[in-house]
């Protein structure tokens, strides 16, 4: 992480409604009141290069805003049991 960036963590992951074959991995930030979504094929899950980790470093400008309440709890509740239980580049 560096002072441009800001540590997510794995909170979610679904597959799309609408297209098959693709994973949408949802990242939060510590209060949960912030994500990241990014939307991977699942035939790009293979290989050692294509790990999901725990945790990503992103640019602030690329998070998008949890309005929810309960949603933001859940992620924070998430991203806390995450952080207790992977290093930041574990593979999930």
């Amino acid at each position: 992480m560096t002072d441009e960036t800001i540590r997510v963590w794995l909170v979610e992951r679904t597959y799309s409604d609408d297209e098959q074959n693709l994973i949408i991995l949802t990242y939060a930030t510590p209060d949960g009141e912030h994500d990241f979504r990014k939307e991977r094929a699942l035939p790009s899950f293979s290989g050692p290069g294509r790990e999901t980790t725990a945790a990503l470093d992103v640019d602030p400008g690329n998070l998008g805003d949890v309005s929810d309440p309960e949603t933001r709890e859940r992620y924070a509740s998430e991203v806390s049991r995450m952080a207790d239980e992977h290093d930041p580049d574990d593979a999930i």
